[in-house]
């Protein structure tokens, strides 16, 4: 009788097993691959989190200065150093401070870093966007500390600032395909228009009722442009074209170009706007000629 020898039996088991385990296995790196791959570009439309990077500077590394009322803030180190960036972070712990603004020693983000908008984002774009945070480089740079001489700013202020005016969406099962409403949910929860678009008073609160109106002082200092459709001070007579042209390329239709931080979120540090998908562009372009026209003269 044919005898099997004791080393094949021996491997057995595992020869046996390798067609379960090999495809497992590469499918999980190719599932994880697409998800960084997905993730870089919400990361790019969501303008490359261009605040988290000095202009000039190493990208990603934060450090960024941001005023705020009787103070000033920093932004944070994105990268993966475990030390001073949010290498040590879990992915929970990530999710939490984009949609809750809570860091994971419990302290609250400043309502700077835009959360509340981010709250209505795709659970799976949110997972994408980690998984692309986990693939930034490490680098080492420590986020100044806030500068304020008021007591209790971040434990007492911020929790009453967002009970008073704080609005937190609550995020659709699946995310948008095409059209007006694409548009819409990358505007207002992704590439984030209204967060420089809207006016805002001495205590950050955006005013609402002039959505996307513009701003003559922005939080920067700069002029941030009207760009709802009324036809004399906004871009009511832009073609969607135009407007998906300016969002790929900050070109305006009289070929001047867009300067300051709608610069930067196309440029992108690494990558942005640049990098959005026409069919996207032309989303958002026809989201914005679907809003309520305001009258706001800005230049």
């Amino acid at each position: 009788m044919w005898r099997i020898p004791a080393r094949l039996i021996y491997w057995l088991p595992i020869v046996l097993l390798l067609p379960a385990l090999v495809p497992g296995t590469l499918f999980s790196q190719e599932h994880r691959q697409e998800l960084v791959e997905r993730g870089q570009y919400i990361f790019a439309i969501a303008g490359g989190c261009a605040c988290h990077t000095v202009p000039g500077g190493t990208p990603h590394a934060g450090g960024r200065a941001f005023p705020i009322p009787l103070g000033r803030v920093y932004s944070t180190n994105l990268t993966q150093d475990r030390e001073t960036g949010i290498g040590a972070w879990s992915d929970k712990e990530i999710y939490d401070a984009i949609v809750k603004g809570i860091r994971p020693n419990g302290q609250k983000l400043f309502p700077v870093m835009p959360y509340e908008a981010y709250s209505g984002m795709i659970e799976t774009d949110i997972k994408a966007l980690i998984a692309y945070l986990r693939s930034l480089r490490p680098v080492r740079k420590n986020t100044p500390e806030l500068q304020t001489r008021i007591p209790f700013y971040r434990s007492l202020l911020i929790p009453l600032w967002l009970k008073f005016f704080g609005r937190f969406s609550t995020p659709a099962l699946q995310t948008p395909k095409v059209g007006i409403e694409r548009g819409r949910y990358l505007a207002e929860h992704i590439s984030l228009c209204g967060d420089c678009h809207t006016p805002r008073n001495f205590l950050g609160v955006p005013n609402r009722s002039r959505f996307l109106a513009g701003i003559k002082v922005g939080p920067l200092g700069d002029e941030i442009p009207n760009i709802t459709p009324d036809k004399r001070t906004g871009i009511g007579e832009w073609s969607r074209e135009e407007i998906a042209d300016l969002t790929l390329t900050g070109i305006k239709p009289n070929l001047d170009n867009v300067q300051g931080l709608m610069e930067e979120v196309i440029q992108g540090a690494s990558r942005g706007y640049k990098n959005m998908t026409r069919e996207d562009a032309l989303a958002i372009a026809d989201y914005l000629k679907s809003i309520q026209p305001i009258v706001n003269h800005i230049n």
